[in-house]
């Protein structure tokens, strides 16, 4: 089964980037509401994530989920559990401005583009192919994995259990 590929209304910005976050496919941007919103998840074949309620009463719509919620933790669960996504899967693997998969790079590949303690500490380096962005493992990959708890979407690891 493919994964499921996003289009997510203008009005949800951090809906989109925590999709992002997670790995999953999101296009976004303020050109995206109302009939631009339809098209565009039908020429991509996308699920509409919104919080129009006139979206609802259209016949031809493509696979669309109303967010209940007008906070982005509710709506980041109600989505993980409505489209069967597992939180913690794609961690990290897609650019949170472009939307695009990153590609893993050689530490030497980002000599000179990031900060000299980072390159120093960090061994794992990965770039967007659009934007040329760099990406590395720092402290907020446990504030993420923190939310995520805060969230109820992933459970805490228990290095006691045996």
């Amino acid at each position: 089964m493919a994964p499921t590929r996003f289009a997510v209304d203008k009005m949800l910005g951090r809906l989109a980037a925590w999709l992002r976050l997670l790995g999953h496919d999101a296009t976004y941007g303020g050109h995206l509401g109302g009939r631009a919103l339809i098209r565009h998840a039908r020429q991509e074949q996308r699920t509409i994530l919104t919080r129009d309620r006139k979206l609802l009463r259209e016949r031809h719509a493509p696979p669309l989920l109303f967010i209940d919620s007008d906070h982005f933790r509710d709506q980041v669960r109600q989505v993980v559990r409505a489209c069967g996504l597992d939180p913690q899967a794609l961690l990290f693997r897609r650019c949170l401005r472009c939307n695009e998969p990153v590609i893993t790079v050689p530490k030497s590949a980002v000599a000179g583009r990031v900060p000299p303690y980072v390159f120093d500490t960090q061994s794992d380096f990965a770039r967007c192919p659009r934007c040329g962005r760099i990406f590395w493992p720092g402290t907020h990959v446990e504030h993420v994995r923190a939310e995520l708890q805060a969230m109820g979407l992933v459970v805490p690891f228990d290095v006691h259990a045996g």
